[in-house]
């Protein structure tokens, strides 16, 4: 049975049809459990940060596998859990990085290396970026301090009685001259099963401490570049105010929207790193209230140590991650204010040309006016000469007509004449426009 497929209901009088991941997610609770260590050992951890080479990984874990003839990984599987001989290793992807935790069973603290069963160059050619790179010793008997000097190489330790007073842990929290960091671990009663769970707490305690603070470098970087997007707002800010025409807006208006649009990519490309940081942090918290400790007499508690120089840092990528929201809420508003500037800015525009456009008309329509009085004139005009044309030849031909008395009494009745034609013709033309603009 592969891991996607369900088991078929064993009871007949059930017909139900079967999820396809119903076993994966019967399986998904038990991913990943603690390991069960007997007696002393010494263990070697590393977290290496997966790019996209996830595949590229698991053909390396498959390589380790075919050089100690052991059974190797399915291509979709997310951990490994194989005793090698001389040698136990523990290998999990999870979504941003793999473990690999190597177990070997000693007497001797930090005296045994972990890694000598381990091919060279098969850990040299590891795919990813290592981030966490630590080696816990696991002991029965109490350290003296000048061993725990010895060990940890003369560097200021911290220590706290854990898991009731069953155990009790020692770290600097510091790389030593092998490039690790160190553990030492004292087991004081706890049980195979209890005793695995303690070290995976720690080595996850390590992994999730170091995974968060890889946002502080971003978000100290990203410090500057707000700053001087603090700045730039502030001076668009003030400008608004100090606006003079159309073009101004225009112009502020094409900075602010450059200005968004890199605060947009600066959110685009710094979220998920900014919520990863919280995420692992919760989890450095939630590592250490399930070790429970106590405190140790002249030592720091992990807990201490870790409040004092572990969350400042996370505050500082929270408050850079709230910095870019409130950055991009004002420049949001900003941008609308600025907006309806330009729309108020085109209104008013707009209300100056529609009162040029009526003066225009009203200009028009007087000199229409002018033009139809001249119009009458002209038209009378020619009509008069038209009238003495014909009173000049009806008196040429023998009829007793005057031209000049025939324009005369001519003259009222064809201004009345051409004055009303004009005028209804005028009327026709405006009503039959009426009726055109009501019909659209």
């Amino acid at each position: 049975m592969t891991p996607n497929q369900a088991p078929d209901i064993a009871n007949p009088a059930l017909s139900l049809s079967v999820h396809p991941m119903r076993s994966v997610l019967y399986e998904e609770l038990h991913n990943r459990p603690s390991p069960v260590i007997e007696g002393s050992c010494q263990v070697a951890h590393f977290t290496v940060k997966l790019n996209d080479n996830r595949q590229e990984l698991h053909a390396h874990v498959v390589e380790l596998c075919r050089r100690f003839s052991v059974p190797a990984p399915d291509p979709d599987s997310s951990c490994l859990y194989q005793d090698f001989g001389g040698f136990e290793l523990r290998w999990e992807r999870h979504l941003e990085f793999a473990n690999f935790t190597f177990i070997v069973p000693t007497e001797r603290a930090f005296e045994t290396d972990a890694l000598a069963f381990i091919p060279k160059d098969w850990l040299a050619a590891m795919p990813g970026e290592l981030v966490v790179a630590v080696s816990l010793s696991l002991v029965s008997e109490q350290p003296t301090e000048k061993q725990l000097h010895q060990w940890f190489e003369g560097q200021r330790v911290t220590g706290a009685s854990v898991a009731d007073g069953h155990a009790s842990v020692w770290t600097a929290f510091r790389l030593h001259s092998d490039g690790f960091g160190r553990i030492l671990a004292c087991n004081k009663g706890l049980n195979p099963y209890q005793t695995g769970r303690l070290v995976q707490r720690l080595f996850e305690l390590e992994t999730y401490r170091l995974m968060s603070l890889l946002a502080l470098p971003v978000a100290r970087k990203m410090g500057h570049e707000l700053s001087r997007v603090e700045m730039d707002l502030a001076e668009l800010n003030q400008n608004i105010s100090e606006l003079e025409n159309q073009l101004d807006d225009r112009e502020l208006l094409k900075s602010l929207s450059q200005l968004a649009a890199d605060v947009e990519r600066h959110r685009s490309d710094t979220n998920f790193r900014f919520a990863a940081a919280k995420a692992y942090h919760e989890l450095v918290r939630d590592r250490l209230n399930q070790l429970k400790e106590q405190p140790l007499d002249g030592f720091q508690s992990m807990r201490e140590f870790l409040e004092r120089r572990l969350t400042p840092g996370i505050n500082t990528c929270m408050s850079v991650r709230d910095q870019l929201e409130d950055l991009s809420r004002r420049i949001h508003r900003t941008t609308s204010l600025l907006r309806t500037r330009v729309d108020l800015s085109i209104q008013e525009q707009n209300q100056r040309l529609l009162s040029s456009m009526n003066q225009r008309s009203e200009l028009q329509l007087r000199l229409q006016q002018t033009v139809e009085g001249l119009s009458v004139v002209v038209i009378c005009y020619y009509i008069l000469g038209l009238v003495g044309i014909g009173a000049e030849g009806m008196k040429a031909f023998g009829l007793s007509v005057d031209p000049y008395v025939a324009k005369g009494v001519a003259l009222p009745i064809i201004l009345i004449a051409v004055y009303s034609g004009i005028k209804h013709l005028r009327e026709h033309l405006t009503e039959g426009h009426g009726d055109s603009s009501k019909k659209d």
